[in-house]
């Protein structure tokens, strides 16, 4: 299963505001207005790639946090065998 980084509220919003700021190019044309149009846009988009980059960087925290407890189970295993204490690192 392929794991999807960005959720649909986040397409949502990519889709949203692309239409608003075509609309808005169209009704307000080259103007003024169009430059706070287009910082509203660079906005929505610098949140969508903030929320991918959180999520990929959550996937690989919760891969190493996984490979820690795998470790540690196997360190409780072998400790529980033998009945002495880990050697110290």
């Amino acid at each position: 299963m392929k794991e999807r980084h960005i959720d649909a509220a986040s397409v949502l919003t990519i889709i949203v505001t692309l239409l608003l700021f075509g609309v808005a190019l169209f009704a307000k044309g080259f103007t003024h207005d169009l430059l706070l149009e287009a910082g509203v846009f660079l906005v929505s988009a610098k949140l969508v790639l903030s929320g991918y980059r959180s999520s990929l960087t959550s996937a690989t925290m919760l891969k190493r946090l996984t490979a820690i407890e795998a470790s540690l189970s196997r360190i409780e295993q072998l400790s529980a065998r033998t009945g002495s204490p880990p050697p110290a690192a």
